[in-house]
């Protein structure tokens, strides 16, 4: 007989939007043990799995802490009630947590006294610690937080539809409603606050009824997705108007392009150990993977590189999930010498539209390939071994040819195929392999070079380069050379980095974030100056965990041939690190996304 041993969530505490799947582990009639689903279509020696979602409503009505939504409310802000701010941001789980966000929370209330948010909208802030204090009640028996339960035809939560009447079982004070027969359900707002339960028995496939003990689990209180502060366009040219993000009728009429480059978080690295200050709930991948597209999906990119992609995620999820939204999807994985591992090795994925781009050609870059070549060359045999096991380490690049869709050349020049040429790459991470850093990010730009030469077209170089401002990565990239006396030539145990007069490239790049630094006037570009490097004329963090802050993500252009219009607007650090570092339940990546509008210029006549 089918019997169920084990039953468990990956997380207990339910997000509204992100899928519960069970994991359930059973023992065949043979005793062999299995997790795979066994359908009443297809029923195993006469028996399958039924599974029922309950939402379990107590006769007391419960509130969500706006700031720390997996904690019950204990205060409402009376301010907010008669400002009619929406409800849910009244809520808060103890005095400390209202006086810790009241300098932030005031800002709802100016804002409703100006009329410039005057239903409480849609715009979240991001809350800090400040050592201030406001005016709260207490109220132990909060109302109004909850929805009672609606038939919802939006919702898909099993072959069944909702039974609001005949799925409802009452006892001690609390009313069972049963809200899916699936496998997996997925919350939605009128859960919120309120406790699941899920069942999973044997079933005779003759009789129907149950064979065995019923398995159950009870979730933690359903709780909202934590929303972060929305992020703008700002334009280079010194207007103080922020852009939003829906550029479609824009970049069609005016000839523009977005790209967008990020490093997401590999689900291998994101571990309780490492970031043991994020909740588990918002580390489990079937958190981060929905809070992630709904960020990168609202950007509403062009193009898309991002890095840190497992291949089994991108087949099974980026791919199919970016392709519903227009995309089409080019990837690239690490190469295997260093690390084994069928799925959990990651890689760069480029992502563009297929309404404004079509693929021309993929070039893969991988510089363990690069590595053998270069060793045969220069290395004595006698120290062949050593080299490769310093210079193998598994990155890789991707670089894309796109043909544009759109045009902003003239009359003169009818039918003229505008290319660009995207290369994503993700260099060695480990700080004191200074050498091979430099001498991959060389290997890229050579690479490069030969296709620019070849094609004459504008170029796009972004990605993860595990390089700080002012380092011999950046200043090659940025400067197009490395002077000879740069601290990190001091680190060339195989003299794969001399003479360094070698150590250049004919590419014209240049940093896109460093236009918030030499371009234009304006309140906006001031604000995202004092987010900037004096120095680089680079952002002060892409990467901000709680044992490092710094730039190690870049978007660089080809000025000669495309000029930045406007770029999304930088994070601030205070209010990231006030409470928390990344990844955090806002922000599901330990980097921060970069993007920036281009335009092409017209090619000079010769």
């Amino acid at each position: 007989m089918l019997s169920v041993l084990r039953v468990h969530l990956p997380s207990d505490i339910p997000i509204v939007g992100c899928e519960l799947t069970p994991y359930v582990l059973l023992r065949r009639p043979d005793s062999s043990i299995t997790t795979d689903d066994v359908s009443e279509s297809a029923p195993l020696d006469g028996y399958y799995l039924r599974y029922k979602w309950y939402r379990i409503q107590s006769d007391r009505k419960v509130a969500i802490c706006s700031i720390h939504p997996s904690e019950q409310a204990t205060l409402q802000c009376l301010g907010c009630v008669k400002a009619k701010i929406a409800v849910s941001k009244s809520y808060h789980c103890t005095p400390r947590c209202f006086s810790d966000a009241w300098q932030h929370h005031r800002l709802l209330h100016d804002r409703a006294a100006s009329s410039v948010n005057e239903n409480g909208g849609e715009e979240e802030e991001m809350f800090g610690r400040f050592n201030s204090t406001g005016s709260a009640v207490s109220n132990t028996s909060l109302s109004g937080s909850t929805s009672s339960i609606a038939n919802n035809s939006s919702l898909n939560n099993g072959s069944a539809p909702l039974y609001p009447t005949t799925g409802t079982e009452r006892s001690a004070g609390e009313t069972w409603f049963e809200v899916g027969r699936s496998k997996t359900y997925t919350p939605s707002a009128d859960d919120i606050g309120h406790v699941l339960k899920f069942e999973c028995v044997a079933v005779d496939a003759e009789t129907k009824l149950s064979a065995g003990h019923v398995n159950t689990i009870m979730t933690s209180r359903v709780i909202p997705a934590p929303t972060p502060s929305p992020r703008h366009l700002v334009p280079v040219n010194g207007m103080d108007v922020m852009g939003h993000l829906d550029l479609d009728g824009r970049t069609a009429s005016s000839g523009t392009f977005t790209v967008l480059s990020y490093n997401i978080l590999s689900d291998a690295y994101a571990t309780n150990e490492l970031f043991s200050y994020c909740p588990s709930w918002a580390l489990s991948w079937p958190y981060r993977r929905h809070n992630l597209l709904r960020e990168i999906v609202g950007y509403r990119a062009d193009i898309l590189c991002l890095q840190e992609v497992q291949s089994d995620h991108f087949d099974e999820f980026f791919a199919p999930e970016l392709d519903k939204h227009g995309y089409q999807a080019l990837y690239k994985k690490k190469t295997t010498e260093v690390y084994t591992g069928t799925y959990a090795i990651d890689g760069c994925a480029t992502f563009f539209r297929r309404d404004r781009f079509s693929h021309v050609k993929k070039y893969e870059v991988e510089f363990n390939k690069a590595a053998q070549s270069l060793t045969d060359a220069v290395v004595p045999i006698t120290q062949k071994k050593a080299a490769l096991s310093r210079l193998l380490k598994d990155n890789v690049a991707l670089i894309a040819v796109l043909e544009a869709k759109f045009s902003n050349h003239g009359a003169d020049t009818p039918g003229k195929r505008q290319l660009l040429c995207v290369a994503n790459t993700h260099v060695s991470v480990q700080q004191d392999l200074k050498d091979v850093k430099l001498w991959q990010v060389h290997t890229l730009l050579k690479g490069l070079e030969k296709i620019a030469v070849s094609a004459e077209i504008p170029m796009l170089v972004c990605g993860d380069f595990n390089s700080l401002p002012g380092s011999a990565p950046h200043a090659l990239l940025a400067m197009g050379k490395v002077e000879p006396m740069h601290p990190d030539l001091g680190t060339d145990p195989l003299g794969i980095l001399r003479p360094p007069s070698k150590l250049t490239h004919q590419l014209p790049l240049v940093s896109a974030y460093s236009s918030f630094a030499r371009m234009g006037v304006g309140a906006g570009l001031e604000q995202q100056r004092r987010r900037m490097d004096a120095t680089s004329n680079e952002p002060l963090f892409t990467n901000c965990t709680r044992d490092f802050i710094g730039t190690h993500d870049y978007i660089f252009y080809t000025a000669d041939s495309l000029t930045v219009e406007s770029l999304l607007e930088l994070l601030d650090e205070e209010s990231l690190r006030k409470d928390t570092a990344l990844p955090s339940p806002e922000w599901s990546s330990d980097h921060i996304a970069l993007l920036a509008e281009f335009r092409c210029k017209p090619k000079q006549r010769r």
